[in-house]
């Protein structure tokens, strides 16, 4: 990635650079050097100068019945997109002593979400607007930091706890946007979609490949990090048959929506 980003032109050429290597998975021109691995150490990436960033309660509401409600949606996922190229290159760059299969496949993933990234950037130069033209937030990146320290910490949390919640919401907003009549947009997150069921059981393997390396029970383990870093966030629905298809077990679907009810549990002894 380059040192500095002001454009959405030089995104797209970024975007472009990405793809697996042929030799041992590393990516030519990430850092050659590591720092140690405490929480947020460590470079970061350039940010464009747009969007401006504000917490997720001052975003726009994302209306599907608009032409103008579409772009804002499409601009929030763009802004997922471009943040989770530079998430899969983090994942490369920051946790050393994995086999080769682990850098191959998230550049591999942070060349599909640079294809995603281009394929909204394009939806939004069709109707009049660039990415950075709507207000976004940096809620993927605080738990980014928050796992710098365990590969096996960030498996679990990026991939298979925001990622699959792409996995969640993807079917019924593609639903409005179909009412409405949006194909575009539709066929636009129908390849997000089956690329990121890949994405999740990229993580979800190399989450399973930690515990055990560890003698960790990965069933168990997913719950206590769920427990720690994700406390009262984990809401439905949950889309079973992505999840499923991205290497969730069963009871693992169960364990989440156990957590969710214990949460709503709590939410109702505070307002009685």
């Amino acid at each position: 990635m380059v040192d500095d980003i002001r454009s959405t032109a030089e995104i797209r050429r970024g975007c472009r650079t990405v793809s697996p290597s042929t030799d041992d998975g590393r990516c030519t021109g990430l850092s050659p050097s590591r720092t140690d691995p405490s929480a947020c150490s460590g470079p970061r990436p350039p940010c464009p100068a747009l969007p401006k960033l504000v917490p997720p309660r001052d975003l726009p509401k994302r209306i599907t019945h608009t032409q103008a409600g579409r772009n804002a949606l499409a601009h929030a996922f763009a802004h997922i997109e471009f943040n989770a190229i530079n998430i899969a290159l983090d994942a490369v760059y920051r946790f050393d002593d994995m086999p080769a299969d682990y850098y191959r496949d998230w550049l591999q993933v942070a060349a599909e979400e640079g294809k995603h990234f281009l394929l909204l950037a394009d939806y939004l130069a069709q109707h009049g607007c660039t990415y950075g033209d709507f207000p976004a937030h940096n809620s993927l990146w605080e738990t980014v930091c928050a796992t710098d320290h365990d590969v096996m910490v960030r498996m679990a949390l990026v991939p298979r706890v925001l990622e699959a919640r792409g996995l969640d919401v993807t079917p019924a907003i593609a639903d409005k946007l179909r009412s409405v009549g949006d194909q575009a947009l539709v066929d636009i997150l129908g390849v997000i979609y089956t690329d990121e069921i890949g994405h999740v059981e990229i993580g979800t393997r190399w989450f399973r490949f930690c515990a055990e390396h560890r003698q960790l029970d990965p069933r168990r383990t997913f719950r206590d990090l769920l427990t720690e870093y994700m406390q009262g966030r984990i809401r439905g629905p949950y889309d079973e048959p992505g999840r499923l298809a991205a290497g969730f077990t069963r009871d693992e679907i169960e364990d989440l929506k156990a957590m969710e009810a214990q949460t709503l549990a709590r939410l109702d002894k505070t307002h009685t």
